[in-house]
């Protein structure tokens, strides 16, 4: 089931992750091995979450690297969907195309 107007994940690492522990942006940006810009940029929404960033977020304890990319995922699909409001493609169907889920 698709959920409403997911959140980024940076909004959920920054709420979750972040201030539970007290940590600033510099000092989990250091501990994650990445800039503070890439952090900051990822927080505020303005970057996604990389396959490497998810394994540095599994590394540092904040669940699994599949979570991460799940919901980067979730969240783009979402916000595509909102920005595409018809498409023209043309649908294919025939013996050897699977029919859709």
């Amino acid at each position: 089931m698709e959920m409403f107007n997911p959140p980024h994940p940076g909004e959920m690492i920054r709420e979750d992750c972040l201030k539970p522990l007290g940590l600033s942006v510099t000092d989990a940006a250091k501990g994650l091995g990445v800039t503070r810009k890439a952090l900051s940029d990822l927080l505020n929404g303005h970057s996604g979450v990389s396959p490497e960033m998810a394994i540095r977020l599994e590394k540092a304890g904040w669940t699994t690297a599949i979570h991460w990319l799940r919901m980067q995922l979730q969240y783009d699909l979402w916000k595509t969907r909102q920005r595409i409001t018809t498409m023209n493609v043309t649908r294919f169907s025939g013996p050897d195309v699977p029919s859709p889920v």
